[in-house]
């Protein structure tokens, strides 16, 4: 079931404080989204959410116009809304295959999911770096002229700050 709403934000936004409005703007959406569509679970979409804080959280608009969509899905029904003329993200879930028996309660005392999380994390940021040195091969030649530049700035900081306090000490000895 696919319905297009235009709901009026300004009357309900008026009355939080300003630091709080597109925060109530938000919640007001999804409390119209709830009365009209009788589901209590409203997801927004990206592009919606997107216009609501574009002017910042003091600053919302005064109405939005938007396309909403029922969806019946295995774990629960719910309302996805988005702007009007926006293609509609299909929202992917992650399926978790648990395992049975002491072999599943040990990954869940060690934490191995965290682990492999962590270590996927590695793989991406060294393939990351990899395609940088691929992209620019000059970046390490460049890095390292950059860190003999600051090298010799802290080498010129260390002289300026040895003449000052030598100069400062022969003025206090004359004295």
């Amino acid at each position: 079931m696919e319905r297009t709403y235009i709901i009026p934000l300004r009357k309900e936004y008026q009355k939080a404080p300003l630091y709080k409005r597109t925060k109530k703007a938000v919640a007001a959406t999804k409390a119209f989204l709830q009365k009209h569509m009788k589901t209590p679970n409203v997801k927004l979409g990206r592009h919606l959410n997107m216009k609501l804080w574009a002017q910042g959280y003091r600053h919302p608009p005064h109405k939005v116009e938007v396309s909403v969509e029922l969806i019946k899905d295995k774990d629960g029904d719910y309302v996805y809304a988005e702007l009007v003329g926006v293609k509609k993200e299909t929202l992917k879930r992650e399926k978790v295959e648990k395992k049975t028996g002491i072999a599943g309660k040990l990954d869940e005392f060690r934490g191995k999911d965290s682990v492999q999380a962590e270590h996927k994390a590695e793989e991406v940021k060294a393939e990351e770096k990899a395609i940088k040195e691929l992209q620019n091969p000059k970046a390490e030649s460049q890095n390292k002229v950059a860190a003999e530049k600051m090298d010799k700035k802290k080498d010129m900081k260390d002289r300026t700050k040895n003449i000052f306090s030598d100069s400062n000490k022969q003025q206090r000895s004359k004295k």
